[in-house]
């Protein structure tokens, strides 16, 4: 089996990628966990699936963690890939399960944000999101190197794992703000070690190809796998209401589905042909693999759409036009081609407008960070001076509770001691950000709008985008990676924090560490 693997396969020029996503659902042994087994031991036998996705509670369902269910499907002779969210667990024991993964031979991970909680035992769970997706995807990085770390003797260093890792990303958002922020991650995710992605689910052919030039464009190389959730009506709908964050289904792709419901077969074969459709343009398009999803789908079902779609792939291109679902006013990297339906990279999309006004307090931010928080700047020493002579004392606690006052009222803050307001506009991500994210957007926004708090209140991101554009300045959002928030500084001072090097920024910026003279 080792032949087939994922990895192997994937990295195969010669071999067009399949994998299946499986939800194995509530519980430990009730009937979904079995339905989960025996679907993947009926891909096992078949071979046409080179690999089973198992979902980490999924929506922010609660299931079975895929690890449980991952071992026994391994001995099938089937590979896996195991997603690995943020959303449930802090770094400590998402460490905990990479060593757990690592031990039980379940190398290939998808690591990803989550969504976010819908309930538990007794109400809505806690969200975590200690790590965002990129910096789970360091964490990786540094455990397949062997990581180093501290013990009482002094340093020691683990034996290195043998992670295959990748993650998702959306190009079906719908406004630029939403759209650049997913690529700017997307860039921070190949850096930190992504080895190969997974869209998220969209129908529209020129988002899809959009990716490609994309990834083209900037030079990486990568495998591209395309999502096709074999669609029925009633998942469309969810889709079309914003209930799935994430997936995209369009009114005009709603109707068609609800025309086709009205046939003796409920829409059935009309829904596995644009799945094979799907699968033969996305081949067409160079994508290296395809995801597989579905709810209620059976394994004749897959064979049927792989077969198929490898015989429709040969002309590829007569099926485009059957996938041109815009979203209203959506935004396209590129210029359409009337004469193919897919894009132009030679036509420029509709310059960016942004009707936000540049806030006051943004304004004065700008102001006061480039007086005081830029090295080599004219205030920036003095102040390095001062933190270092006050820290540790009553006047440190004094400027904290200042700083805190003035912080909060501007920018929601919620005191974590190692600001990441210069990283993203001066907004703050853990105040205003459900999922703490301070690498990028996660893939729910839509319209612009907070996953959490749809048509309320506008993603965090965006925001900073959209401040940012005013400048000329919105590539910035993708140029570095931020490391998680370190805990131990929480209730402190960020500002003396920032000065004596203490927090995340001090190796980007170059500030070192500073101790007070006892002198």
């Amino acid at each position: 089996m080792e032949e087939r693997s994922f990895r192997n396969v994937i990295q195969d020029k010669n071999v067009f990628t399949v994998s299946w996503e499986l939800v194995p659902g509530r519980g430990s042994w009730e009937e979904s966990q079995e339905k989960t087994l025996r679907l993947a031991e009926q891909a096992a036998k078949g071979k046409k699936v080179h690999a089973v996705s198992l979902t980490d509670n999924p929506g922010g369902n609660i299931a079975i963690p895929p690890e449980a269910i991952g071992k026994d499907i391994q001995k099938l002779g089937l590979d896996t890939i195991i997603h690995v969210t943020c959303k449930d667990r802090n770094r400590s024991q998402l460490e905990s399960q990479l060593y757990a993964l690592e031990r039980c031979g379940l190398h290939n991970i998808l690591a990803l944000t989550g969504d976010y909680d819908l309930g538990g035992a007794d109400g809505r769970a806690k969200p975590v999101f200690d790590l965002d997706s990129t910096q789970l995807l360091e964490l990786i990085k540094k455990l397949n190197a062997g990581m180093e770390y501290q013990t009482m003797k002094g340093k020691a260093t683990l034996k290195s794992c043998h992670f295959f890792a990748g993650a998702a990303v959306s190009p079906f958002k719908a406004t630029k703000a939403e759209q650049m922020l997913q690529y700017y991650k997307l860039k921070k995710k190949i850096e930190q070690g992504a080895q190969f992605i997974i869209t998220q689910v969209g129908y529209d052919v020129r988002k899809f190809e959009e990716l490609i030039l994309y990834v083209q464009k900037m030079g990486w190389e990568i495998p591209l796998i395309g999502d096709i959730y074999i669609l029925s009506y009633g998942a469309a709908r969810f889709m079309n209401q914003n209930k799935v964050p994430g997936c995209v289904v369009t009114d005009k792709l709603l109707r068609e589905l609800d025309e086709e419901r009205n046939s003796p077969d409920k829409g059935k074969e009309a829904m596995l042909k644009r799945a094979a459709k799907q699968y033969a343009v996305l081949k067409g398009l160079g994508y290296k693999g395809v995801h597989l999803g579905g709810m209620n789908i059976n394994y004749e079902q897959i064979e049927y759409i792989i077969s198929y779609g490898e015989e429709l792939s040969r002309n590829w291109q007569d099926y485009v036009r059957e996938f041109d679902f815009p979203q209203k006013n959506g935004f396209y990297l590129f210029g359409r081609d009337p004469k193919t339906g897919l894009n132009n990279p030679a036509l420029p999309p509709p310059k960016y407008q942004t009707d936000s006004k540049t806030e006051l307090n943004y304004k004065v931010s700008r102001l006061l960070h480039k007086m005081f928080f830029e090295p080599g700047k004219k205030f920036f020493a003095p102040m390095q001076t001062l933190t270092c002579k006050i820290q540790g004392g009553a006047l440190e606690k004094g400027l904290h509770g200042m700083e805190y006052f003035i912080k909060r009222v501007m920018y929601n803050c919620q005191d974590c001691g190692d600001c990441a307001l210069f990283d993203l506009a001066y907004i703050c991500p853990m105040g205003d950000c459900p999922k703490n994210q301070r690498n990028g957007p996660c893939a729910g926004s839509y319209q612009g709008f907070c996953e959490v708090y749809p048509g309320q209140k506008k993603c965090a991101w965006v925001r900073a985008y959209e401040r940012l554009h005013k400048y000329g300045e919105e590539s910035c959002l993708g140029d570095y990676y931020t490391s998680p928030c370190n805990w131990e500084l929480k209730n402190t001072s960020s500002w003396v924090n920032y000065y004596l090097g203490k927090d995340h920024s001090a190796p980007r910026l170059g500030i070192k560490p500073k101790v007070k003279d006892k002198n």
